[in-house]
């Protein structure tokens, strides 16, 4: 079995659920993970690991880089 390792760390679980969908549509999987100890009393939102195969782990940076960068550059005037 291919050992998963993070690609990113997102906030909650719906920034979460967007980087899976990018690497999905990329056509990696990738599983979610709590970031932090969770507190079973706590809130289910908390900050996720996006775990992929360690041999999809450059793919997946490049995929997620691709389509979260801003798409205009705001001029400084």
């Amino acid at each position: 079995m291919t050992r998963m390792v993070q690609v990113a760390v997102a906030g909650d679980v719906t920034e979460a659920e967007e980087l899976q969908t990018i690497l999905r549509s990329a056509g990696i999987e990738s599983e979610l993970e709590f970031a932090v100890d969770h507190d079973p009393m706590g809130s289910d939102d908390a900050p996720q690991k996006v775990m992929v195969p360690e041999n999809s782990l450059e793919a997946a940076q490049h995929a997620i880089e691709a389509l979260t960068e801003p798409e205009e550059i705001v001029d400084e005037a």
